[in-house]
């Protein structure tokens, strides 16, 4: 059994949007003076030098390089230093202009956009309204997860050369939140077109780098693009990732100063550092979650009773998954990830009163007494620890969990096949800057990815439609809600904690900026602040 160790953090420092420090000054919700920032670059240095990022995953191999198919915030991360989207968010999640310098809504139904001037693509060609209309298009018909959070387009129409009007069917309150990421970015769609760029195997945005060498698995080359649109931007000259799956040899790199940055996950990283010279290690919180799902279309599986799913859901602790598997940074959650506006109160849901006489009883009455069951996952940290302290919450009531541990591309593989032979897996959805996004793959005709291993629940289905449409105020947060309560009841996939994300860098190379809150697992949001202190 794997213990945590909390030693390196005071008890006070373990709290969303603190951070204790491994060598260095702590960084906060307020940096530099700044709310919502975890850091602030120093934009006193001078401008050039190189990022040197070590990190667990390469995007996808298996979807290529186009961001419209890319399914994971691993890939959104590193495409996001080419491709960028007509808005972004800020620290507060406001959604905040990016290529669109500004927007209005005659309508509840009707978004009227009015393109940057002076944007590019890195192949040299002005970037145009047809652009942003055949992007939104290529995605709605793509097919791919992330159309289904662009809500009920009706159309998409090019108002004016520098005009771009979208029309919905129905309100929709998520759509500018779910325009802010990466599947969503504005592409060379007369390239595209034309056969001239290929997308699967080449990236041209209007992004602040541009690729210059990648080798899957292994390591990517990014380069500064200088004909980007902002001025001044990006101050570093480059960007070189190193794909290190093993945090080991992470935080080695850290040390001895092959990285001047490194994505960590496992809460022991912390101590290990600690003392590290010129080393600081920054939190940043999510809206993201772990979430538990069950295959509950095996043939013969017991846990497509929903009356022992239910006592799963009540055998979970999520408070003691913070605490020892996240090193008490993570809080538990419903669907409606904790943090954001109008989010549900995850206390407040029936599985939060921990019954674990009931859960037994539902379990005997499902005949499941001795159920057992393989819980695949990943061997990304701190997904294994989740596992350990999900294993021990379920032998309380008499469930056997056996850990199947993999490497990603394996997990994925096994459980996305077409038809899934796993019986629990344990994974993390982004929770987005909207609380009404993340819950739509809760319905696995809208998400796809899950049809195979997840029955529809239509109540809860034209729950998650209703919380989409309800406009903020007070009918938004009692929709939201039941939407918690019915994903609650269902229990396919069960909410559990959020997911922080750590930071490793080395003060003596780089001054990064972060937000103290993070919604589409991107730690590079502020990448083109960074300053480089190796910098000439």
């Amino acid at each position: 059994m794997r213990h945590a160790k909390l030693a390196a953090c005071s008890a006070a420092a373990l709290l969303l949007t603190t951070a204790c420090t491994a060598g260095g000054t702590a960084s906060t919700g307020d940096a530099g003076g700044k709310p919502g920032y975890a850091a602030v670059a120093d934009t006193a240095l001078p401008a050039g030098g190189v990022l040197k990022l070590q990190t667990h995953v390469d995007i996808g191999g298996a979807t290529g390089l186009d961001p419209q198919m890319a399914d994971v915030a691993t890939s959104w991360q590193l495409m996001s230093l080419v491709y960028e989207t007509l808005v972004t968010v800020g620290p507060d999640f406001s959604i905040q202009p990016l290529l669109a310098e500004r927007w209005e809504t005659p309508s509840p139904t009707t978004y009227v956009f009015h393109l940057r001037d002076g944007v590019s693509f890195s192949n040299g060609r002005a970037m145009t309204a047809d652009d942003v209309v055949g992007s939104l298009e290529r995605l709605r018909g793509s097919g791919a997860v992330w159309s289904g959070q662009l809500g009920p387009v009706k159309s998409v129409t090019k108002t004016g050369e520098r005009t771009v009007t979208v029309e919905l069917d129905e309100p929709y309150t998520p759509f500018l939140a779910a325009l802010a990421n990466v599947p969503a970015a504005v592409l060379p769609v007369k390239e595209v077109e034309d056969g001239s760029v290929d997308l699967e195997k080449e990236m041209v945005g209007t992004g602040p780098f541009t690729v210059s060498a990648h080798r899957q698995d292994v390591s990517w080359t990014f380069e500064r693009n200088d004909g980007y649109w902002a001025q001044g931007k990006p101050a570093l000259d480059g960007v070189e990732v190193t794909i290190a799956a093993d945090e080991a040899a992470r935080v080695a790199a850290l040390q001895n100063g092959r990285a001047s940055m490194a994505v960590l996950g496992n809460v022991d990283s912390r101590t290990t550092l600690a003392g590290a010279s010129g080393v600081e290690v920054a939190d940043q919180a999510t809206t993201d979650f772990y979430y538990l799902f069950t295959n509950t279309l095996k043939p013969g599986s017991k846990l497509a009773d929903p009356r022992v799913r239910t006592a799963l859901n009540l055998a979970m602790d999520r408070g003691q998954i913070a605490q020892v598997a996240t090193g008490g940074l993570g809080k538990p959650t419903a669907v409606t990830p904790v943090g954001l506006p109008d989010a549900c109160d995850p206390s407040a849901l029936p599985s939060a009163t921990g019954d674990l006489e009931k859960a037994r009883g539902l379990l005997a009455e499902a005949g499941a007494q001795d159920l057992s069951f393989t819980l695949s996952v990943y061997s990304t940290r701190p997904a294994p620890a989740v596992a350990q302290v999900i294993q021990q919450n379920l032998e309380r009531i008499g469930v056997a969990v056996d850990i199947e541990q993999m490497d990603e591309a394996s997990w994925a593989g096994k459980v996305y096949a077409e038809k899934p032979e796993f019986d629990a897996a344990l994974s993390w959805f982004a929770g987005y800057a909207d609380p009404a996004m993340a819950m739509r793959w809760w319905n696995p005709e809208q998400a796809g990815f899950s049809s195979a291993f997840m029955r529809p629940n239509e109540e809860l289905n034209g729950l998650i439609e209703a919380a989409g449409e309800a406009p903020a105020g007070a009918g938004r947060a009692e929709a939201l809600s039941a939407v918690c309560a019915a994903v609650d009841a269902d229990a396919q996939m069960i909410p559990l904690v959020t997911r922080p994300a750590t930071l490793g860098y080395r003060s003596d190379a780089v001054s990064p900026g972060l937000y103290a809150t993070e919604g589409y697992g991107n730690m590079l949001r502020l990448i083109t602040d960074f300053r480089a202190k190796t910098a000439g």
